[in-house]
């Protein structure tokens, strides 16, 4: 029998009031990710949490460390657990705690640079992770195809049970001499390479333009998630396809799953320039979200592409343009994610997601859980073939053509 020492009653409370008390400390550590009206009322909410008491916890608690059989796990372990147990009492998926090393993957993602090979990663209907690298990328010049399958890091098999996020936390590390990652991956033609590839300074790409190869009239711009840099890039693009004298833009908004709230509002600004984007509605009040002024001309038809993974910033882009009648919707019908979330980074480097507000598009009408209808509703190809860019092409043409 083996006598583990175990945190005792006081412990375990004071860890609990900590990582209460820790919302309060984190907002001094990414006040960025806010919204400024809502800071006191957060502060107030977490200092009655943290004035509380959890007696039934502790009841609990000391019978583990009593009777428990097996090895107890570590505090930290211990905290998480609670933490997640007290958040999923409130049935929100969109509320939720998340590990260190996730919770740095988030932060980097969002802030649109970290160190690692330079790789979007993502799922395919097996399951399987496949790798798309950035261009230029350590892990382009080594040699990764897009559609590459990721079969191990560092001779470890990716378990298709593992969480997306861990997996590309695997391949992201701190950038100095000889510091990198091997990567064991599958091309299309079944041939498997294995090879180290060095970590480097990846500046992520939010946004993807060209112009149409079909019609040289027609500019594309394809947003990936909303970073800190995307309206900087989306505005970049505009002034170039601008000065390639296009006359149609086709917005992508396909597989994009959301991300920062006031970058969506700057970006939906480049293609709304006046008037409201959305109103957010909080437990207190409802407030419109009005342009910020943007730069593509009210005259340029416009088409958004989107499908059922079109979320959450990428429906406040859309919805705008739809209610503001400065274009339509083709594909599928959007994912429905309507509210808004704060993320709380704690001492540890953990985090919180909390829903803290829903958005409305600028006809007040609610999505969340009910999603955008299309205007013009496409059947996906079941071969993956790219069917929604070539019919909003079409659709460009014939408005150009009409003009």
């Amino acid at each position: 029998m083996k006598n583990t020492q175990t945190p005792s009653m006081d412990t375990l409370r004071s860890l609990l009031i900590g990582a209460a008390a820790g919302l309060v400390l984190a907002l001094v550590f990414a006040g960025g990710f806010f919204f400024r009206d809502v800071l006191r009322e957060s502060a107030v909410q977490a200092q009655d949490i943290a004035a509380g008491d959890y007696p039934l916890l502790a009841e609990v608690e000391n019978l583990l460390q009593h009777i428990y059989l097996r090895q107890m796990p570590e505090q930290t372990q211990l905290q998480y657990g609670a933490v997640r147990g007290l958040l999923g009492v409130l049935e929100d998926k969109n509320t939720f705690f998340i590990d260190p090393p996730v919770a740095q993957s988030e932060a980097d993602t969002l802030a649109g640079t970290y160190g690692g090979v330079g790789v979007l990663l993502r799922r395919d209907e097996q399951a399987r992770f496949l790798l798309t690298p950035y261009e230029g990328s350590p892990a382009a010049l080594a040699g990764i195809q897009d559609g590459d399958v990721l079969i191990a890091v560092n001779d470890v098999a990716v378990e298709l049970t593992e969480q997306q996020d861990s997996v590309d936390q695997k391949m992201r590390g701190e950038v100095k001499e000889d510091s990198g990652v091997k990567l064991t991956v599958q091309h299309l033609d079944g041939e498997e390479l294995s090879i180290f590839i060095e970590f480097a300074v990846i500046n992520v790409p939010s946004v993807l333009w060209r112009i149409t190869p079909e019609d040289d009239r027609i500019g594309y711009v394809q947003i990936l998630r909303f970073t800190n840099r995307t309206p900087d890039e989306v505005r970049a693009a505009i002034e170039g396809l601008q000065a390639a004298n296009i006359k149609a833009v086709i917005l992508d908004l396909r597989n994009n799953t959301g991300g920062l709230l006031e970058e969506s509002i700057r970006v939906a600004s480049e293609f709304v320039p006046d008037g409201v984007i959305a109103y957010e509605r909080s437990r207190n009040e409802e407030r419109a979200l009005d342009s910020r002024g943007g730069t593509l001309s009210k005259d340029i038809p416009l088409v958004v592409l989107v499908n059922k993974y079109t979320a959450s910033a990428s429906e406040i882009v859309s919805g705008a343009i739809r209610d503001r009648e400065r274009g339509i919707l083709l594909g599928q019908k959007t994912y429905g994610k309507g509210t808004v979330q704060q993320i709380f980074p704690l001492s540890d480097g953990s985090s919180v997601h909390i829903t803290s507000a829903e958005w409305l598009t600028p006809n007040k009408t609610p999505l969340d859980g009910v999603g955008l209808e299309p205007d013009l509703p496409m059947i996906p190809d079941e071969n993956g073939r790219d069917v929604e860019t070539g019919e909003a092409i079409r659709y460009l043409q014939q408005q150009l053509d009409s003009e």
